[in-house]
């Protein structure tokens, strides 16, 4: 008979899709992830903030696109063909990530993640995990639940009223 632990991973690992957003990689819940594809044109959606690109219909499901590039005040967004939407289970929503490339999963465990510094007022870090390392390597964790009900974005409430 196999070994428990051999068929079921450790639960105290944690696994991060890796993603890029100009020189800094990030990353992200895999599980909070449904699909990544590519970058294809948008509906634009008239009054909504520049980090809103707008909507696709995804198999019939009406889903909101951030940039985030330009929610994270990064330089001009160049779309290429590393460009890509990873579609996201934020609370009951469906949401698309603009990001400039995805590179890999990650695993870290819990001893590998360090607190996100204290910026005071300067930078908002509520919406930070913490600080990934493997090796030479550092993700920026973002918490995907908390940045995309966070008030300058609240998409996930206003989109459950």
């Amino acid at each position: 008979m196999a070994n428990p632990t051999s068929i079921r991973p450790d639960q105290s690992q944690l696994q991060f899709l890796a993603f890029k957003l100009g020189e800094e990689e990030y990353g992200l819940n895999l599980l909070k992830v449904q699909e990544i594809r590519g970058y294809d044109t948008v509906t634009a959606i008239a009054n909504a903030p520049d980090f809103i690109k707008g909507v696709i219909n995804l198999r019939g499901v009406i889903v909101p696109v951030i940039d985030m590039r330009i929610k994270f005040r990064l330089d001009s967004c160049l779309y290429d063909a590393f460009t890509v939407v990873i579609i996201l289970n934020v609370g009951r929503q469906t949401i698309g990530m603009v990001v400039d490339a995805v590179s890999d999963v990650i695993t870290f465990q819990p001893q590998d993640i360090k607190p996100a510094p204290e910026m005071g007022t300067v930078l908002d870090t509520n919406h930070l995990i913490g600080l990934g390392t493997s090796g030479e390597r550092m993700l920026i964790l973002v918490d995907i639940d908390m940045l995309m009900s966070s008030q300058d974005i609240g998409i996930v409430t206003r989109l459950a009223a």
